[in-house]
């Protein structure tokens, strides 16, 4: 039994509530997610350290993802390996999805409004949506409604003339029993009766509801006076003739097991939802950001928001309790540390760990976080390390991304970044996979190399890092690996894509590193201000060619040096 608006409700079934589940929520309990412009050492990153944190801390999910589509390289090892490409993720920002209520209960718009009065009680909630034949919202009931209509009828004797109530509908809320008489909608005043038989008379009309107890002369004179209803409280019987003299009057006598005024209360609640329904409620979609739906749900007076699909069907309800603090996602950041490299509201969420081989960025945490910065030439080598180091090995399709990712950052081992400990995992995993690392490596340069059906825009921005100065400037280093340099007969192609990617960033340059692995250096195409480039290296640019001898590495070779020269 619950309560609401202080009357008993009573009837622990009703068959006429609706629940629709929402479905499961598509995101992880942890997203682990390399930089944008994703190359093989994020994406394969991302893929193994998931593997063994789920495997270290199975209570939790962890996702691999990717912030941008992976290049031709990182295919061909996807595709050689076995492995699973990560889902995109376009932002890490919350969802409606990610915050409203899984289940949500529903009734039918023709329904008595007492099954809106039981939702509320059952559940303890303060709306319920009303639904029509197809499942489709067309309103909602709140518990301001509910207390308006009770004042209203408060001030004067409640009338179903603009509302008819079928005798089913009052039986069904009184859990009562039909006596005499036959179902029909009734239109007329409901009365509860305490006044004396002689003064009955002076206001009932002809078809109104009656509500009596065990009062069999007051039960006679409602019938005679033409009463629709006769509603008979406390559970007593009224005796046979006052039901044979409601048969001959054509009259409807319903026993009630409440008292009279309880009986009188739960009647008003026969009347079908749609009368007292609010009409197009705020809804709302499950993938907009709840940034964006906020200020609507404040607004409006019942503080929630009904969330739909494609059908305008509810799924889920949103409350402003919901959207007070709400629980942020958790992401694990590998391969990166900078802000502007991350996912889209990385600022939002709660950053778990750091798994990194790059300098130390600029994210920020709340809290203190296990954190990795560790000189070697690649992620993956620290990923395989700490799978050895807990006692487990990775599957063999993850075992195959991390070995390209490997030789994908260090150039098969010939970058300058390449550590004694990056060579000890390869020959670990060069056992482990039954395959020669420096074939296996050339193998996939040379399969990824041949980037002559790309744009020289989609060239540009595929392996695209961006960097910033104490001063405020920022620049782009972009790098792209091949064999040989016939790239550099796209020459003006590519510096007019460097030049439109400069402008539309702000950028102070634009530089594109083309490093020919077999020749072991780097020819560097440069657009806007190249003159600190070209200071950089202590060399001029030749046709706005800076050429590299022996570099290889945009990490240790390049970057240190462009941003020592401001």
């Amino acid at each position: 039994m619950g309560r609401l608006f202080g009357i008993d409700v009573l009837a622990p079934r009703c068959p006429c509530l609706g629940r629709a589940k929402v479905k499961e929520r598509d995101l992880a309990h942890v997203y682990v997610t390399g930089h944008r412009n994703p190359d093989t050492d994020t994406i394969a990153s991302a893929i193994g350290y998931a593997e063994l944190k789920g495997k270290l801390n199975p209570e939790d999910v962890y996702a691999p993802a990717r912030l941008g589509e992976v290049n031709a390289q990182t295919r061909w090892a996807l595709d050689r390996s076995g492995a699973r490409e990560p889902k995109l993720v376009k932002h890490i920002k919350l969802r409606v999805k990610d915050v409203m209520s899984k289940e949500i209960s529903t009734v039918h718009r023709n329904d008595p409004l007492r099954s809106v009065g039981l939702a509320m009680a059952k559940r303890g909630i303060s709306q319920v949506p009303i639904v029509d034949d197809d499942g489709a919202l067309v309103g909602i009931v709140t518990q301001r409604d509910l207390a308006r209509m009770y004042i209203r009828e408060s001030l004067e004797p409640s009338s179903f003339a603009e509302s008819p109530v079928p005798v089913g509908s009052m039986i069904e809320v009184l859990e009562g029993e039909l006596l005499a008489g036959e179902d029909k909608d009734l239109g007329g005043k409901l009365w509860v009766i305490s006044m004396s038989v002689e003064t009955m008379g002076k206001q009932m009309e002809t078809g109104d509801i009656v509500v009596i107890g065990d009062r069999p002369n007051g039960q006679r004179r409602a019938i005679e006076l033409g009463a629709g209803v006769l509603v008979v409280s406390n559970g007593i019987r009224p005796e046979e003739d006052v039901l044979e003299l409601a048969r001959q009057k054509g009259a409807t006598v319903v026993l009630s097991p409440l008292d009279s005024y309880v009986t009188s209360r739960m009647i008003q609640l026969s009347v079908p939802c749609w009368e007292v329904m609010a009409e197009a409620p705020l809804t709302v979609e499950p993938d907009e950001l709840i940034t964006d739906i906020t200020e609507r749900v404040m607004e409006i007076h019942y503080r929630a928001a009904i969330v739909v699909d494609g059908e305008n069907k509810p799924i889920g309800i949103v409350t402003r309790t919901d959207l007070l603090n709400p629980e942020p996602r958790r992401v694990l950041l590998v391969d990166h540390a900078e802000r502007g490299q991350s996912v889209p509201g990385v600022e939002e969420a709660q950053v778990v760990e750091i798994l990194d081989h790059h300098h130390i960025g600029d994210i920020q945490t709340n809290t203190p976080i296990p954190a990795t910065f560790d000189p070697v030439g690649s992620t993956a080598t620290l990923v395989i390390e700490r799978f050895r180091q807990n006692g487990l090995e990775p599957t063999e399709a993850t075992a195959g991304m991390l070995l390209a990712a490997i030789l994908s950052d260090t150039v098969v081992l010939n970058s300058p970044t390449t550590t004694e400990r990056d060579h000890e995992v390869v020959r670990y995993l060069e056992e482990f996979l039954g395959v020669e690392a420096e074939k296996f490596g050339m193998e996939m340069f040379e399969a990824s190399s041949d980037v002559s059906d790309l744009s020289s825009e989609q060239i540009v921005h595929r392996d695209l890092k961006e960097y910033g100065t104490d001063s405020g400037e920022r620049m782009s280093v972009s790098q792209i690996e091949t064999v040989g340099t016939g790239l550099l007969e796209r020459k003006d192609e590519l510096m007019e894509a460097l030049e439109t990617v400069r402008s539309q960033n702000g950028y102070l340059f634009a530089a594109l590193m083309v490093t020919d692995i077999i020749g072991q250096g780097t020819e560097l195409l440069c657009a806007g201000e190249c003159a600190i480039v070209e200071r950089a290296f202590d060399t001029k640019a030749k046709d706005s060619i800076i050429d590299l001898p022996g570099v290889m590495s945009r990490k240790k070779q390049v970057a240190p040096k462009l941003l020592a020269a401001f």
